[in-house]
């Protein structure tokens, strides 16, 4: 037997995979036997007739930030009055309006790191839209929670329990892009360190915050660097269960500066071995997304035999991988269509993956 048949056998009796098992999947480039066994341990794990997504909003709020990553093509630095913004409440709740209106159940909301945004600017601006709307507060990365606790010398901690109290309802993964500090240094050396990053969702976790994780990969950073953030994710997982799922994508490079340090972009082949290892590696997450945003929504559909169980979002706004040259975009509709066109039963969810509305 084969390396990669008995990694898959072991994974599929049950047995949990190491980094070196994850490597050599990744190794491999075995895209049909990786990808036919975590479509298979995805059977396991989630309702194997349903598909899910989400109806919601990607608002960034502000492009104004001060840690100026090499991958970012979205970000502008304080005092860029020409295209800088900081977006004022009134065209916030007309978005979140606007939202609600196409059967929104979510904000997804993230932005740069303002120099100039306290703890009390996001306390007001939660609280004004809890008092207006019905709506799940999916906002601040770790790195915004971090840079917002040091703004206002206060403790993580401190932060994110007044921040709850406010009205955030989870927090995303964004901000993780590789969890290892070789590859930090390199892309965004000014931005929160890995252990910065996994402390943040430790303390979300332990307030009673779900959270999201993620990986934003195919830059400088290794395979192995790859298994490596998979790895931290799992052990966090293992000590609090507050993740509730797993989204990766690859590094989007039109007009960023790392552009000129990447030898060579991820193809759709490797995004999907790389979905589909993440499948079989993070035995303790229940949910893994497929990026069609990052992808293209053809793979986005085939990334749904190699794993994944959720569409992820229709996006109602996007700016900052368009802001990178990638600008797909999709419908309901059409989120509708590709599910029952490989089979499966749409499910519209909220960001808890709850159920909204079945589509039969």
């Amino acid at each position: 037997m084969s390396a990669v048949a008995d990694i898959l056998e072991r994974a599929l009796e049950g047995e949990r995979i190491t980094d070196a098992d994850a490597l050599t999947l990744l190794e491999s480039r075995q895209l049909v036997p990786v990808g036919r066994a975590a479509n298979e341990l995805r059977r396991r794990r989630t309702d194997p007739d349903r598909i899910t997504f989400i109806v919601d909003r990607n608002l960034n709020y502000t492009n104004i930030c001060v840690t100026d990553c090499d991958f970012c093509a979205f970000y502008r630095r304080p005092g860029d009055t020409r295209e800088g913004y900081l977006l004022p409440k009134p065209v916030i709740f007309k978005k979140i309006e606007e939202t609600l209106g196409m059967g929104g159940t979510g904000l997804l909301m993230q932005g740069g790191h303002h120099p100039d945004l306290d703890l009390a600017y996001y306390e007001d601006l939660f609280r004004s839209i809890k008092s207006r709307y019905r709506i799940h507060l999916h906002a601040l990365s770790p790195p915004e929670v971090q840079h917002i606790a040091r703004r206002s010398r206060l403790t993580v901690w401190e932060t994110l329990s007044r921040l709850r109290d406010a009205g955030l309802d989870s927090i995303p993964g964004g901000g993780a892009e590789i969890l290892v500090d070789r590859v930090r240094d390199v892309i965004a050396p000014k931005k929160t360190r890995s252990d910065e990053w996994l402390d943040v969702m430790r303390h979300a976790h332990r307030l009673g915050m779900s959270t999201t994780a993620t990986m934003m990969y195919g830059h400088v950073e290794t395979l192995a660097e790859r298994i490596e953030h998979m790895r931290r994710i799992r052990e966090l997982q293992d000590e609090t269960r507050g993740f509730r799922a797993f989204i990766s994508w690859t590094f989007q490079p039109d007009g960023t500066r790392l552009d000129a340090q990447v030898d060579h972009h991820p193809t759709s082949f490797e995004y999907l071995l790389t979905q589909a290892v993440s499948r079989i590696y993070l035995d303790n997450i229940e949910h893994i997304q497929s990026s069609w945003v990052t992808q293209g929504l053809k793979i986005g559909q085939v990334a749904l035999e190699f794993g994944a169980d959720d569409m992820g979002s229709v996006m109602i706004e996007e700016n900052v991988v368009s802001a990178a040259g990638t600008t797909h975009r999709t419908s309901t509709e059409e989120l509708v269509h590709l599910i029952k066109a490989v089979g499966k039963i749409p499910v519209q969810r909220d960001t808890l993956y709850r159920e909204v509305k079945v589509w039969n």
